[in-house]
C-alpha cells in the first residue's frame, strides 16, 4: 500500500542526531509546549518533495498520516492536504477543511500551524464570514489560538488587513509568548504593507503589548522610531 511506502521512507530518511537537536528546539521537555513530541530528524525541503511524490495518496491515508506520533509525518500529511486542496473542487476544499479542524489536536506545534493555516483556514475563508477565527482565539489550546492568527497571513498577503488588527486586540492579553510572536509578526507584515494602519493600531494599544509582541511588530521600523515605541514616548 502507499501509504506503508511512505512510512517506509520516512523510516529510512530520519537522521537520529538531527533528531535530537529538533526535540530540543521544539521544547518537547517535561512541562515545555511541544512536551513528548517525537522526531525523525527530516528537513522541510525533503517533506515538500515527498507531498509532492505522493500528492495522490487519498485524503484518508492522509488523515491517518496526521496522526503519526512523528512531528514529521504530520508535517507530510498537512503538506500533502495543501496539494490536495489547491488541486480539488470546493467539495474537496470543504472536506479538507474540515478534516483540518477535525484534527487540530495534531497540528500542535508553531511550524505544523504556521505552514498549514494560511491555506486551509485563510484561504478557504476569505471572502466569508469569520465567526470560527473567533472561536478559535478564543480557544482554551494555544495551537488553535496561533491557527487564528495564522490563517490572516492569507488576508494580510492580498491587502485585508481588518481580521488580522482585530485579533490581535482580542489577543491583546493572551498569556503565551508563541501567541505575543504571532501577533507581532502579523502587525509586522501588516506594516510592511501599509504603514499608517498598522502605526495607528500601534499608536493606540502599545503600551498594553506584551513586549514580545510589541518587539516583533517594530521590528523594521527605522531604529528612532522602534527605540521610541520601546520607551514608550509615542504620543
Amino acid at each position: 500500500m502507499l501509504i506503508t511506502a511512505i512510512g517506509t521512507e520516512l523510516e529510512s530518511l530520519g537522521d537520529p542526531s538531527r533528531a535530537a537537536n529538533l526535540q530540543r528546539f521544539f521544547k518537547t521537555g517535561p512541562g515545555e509546549y511541544a512536551e513528548g513530541d517525537k522526531f525523525r530528524g527530516i528537513r522541510v525541503p525533503v517533506l515538500r518533495a515527498l507531498a509532492k511524490k505522493y500528492q495522490d495518496v487519498s485524503l484518508a491515508a492522509a488523515a491517518g498520516l496526521l496522526q503519526s506520533e512523528f512531528h514529521e509525518d504530520r508535517l507530510l500529511a498537512l503538506f500533502i492536504l495543501i496539494r490536495h486542496y489547491y488541486r480539488g473542487d470546493q467539495i474537496v476544499k470543504d472536506r479538507i477543511h474540515r478534516l483540518y479542524l477535525e484534527n487540530t489536536c495534531f497540528v500542535n506545534n508553531w511550524d505544523l500551524v504556521d505552514l498549514s493555516a494560511p491555506h486551509l483556514l485563510g484561504h478557504y475563508l476569505a471572502g466569508q464570514p469569520k465567526e470560527l477565527l473567533t472561536r478559535l482565539a478564543a480557544s482554551g489550546n494555544l495551537w488553535e489560538r496561533r491557527m487564528a492568527v495564522l490563517a490572516t497571513f492569507y488576508f494580510i498577503k492580498n491587502h485585508d488587513f481588518d481580521e488580522s488588527l482585530r485579533l490581535a486586540l482580542m489577543l491583546l492579553h493572551d498569556p503565551e509568548d508563541l501567541l505575543h510572536k504571532a501577533v507581532g509578526w502579523m502587525l509586522r507584515e501588516v506594516q510592511k504593507r501599509d504603514n499608517g494602519k498598522a502605526e495607528a493600531f500601534l499608536q493606540k494599544h502599545y503600551r498594553q503589548m506584551p513586549r514580545t509582541m510589541l518587539r516583533y511588530a517594530i521590528e523594521r521600523l527605522p531604529e528612532e522610531r522602534r527605540q521610541a515605541y520601546l520607551k514608550g514616548t509615542v504620543g
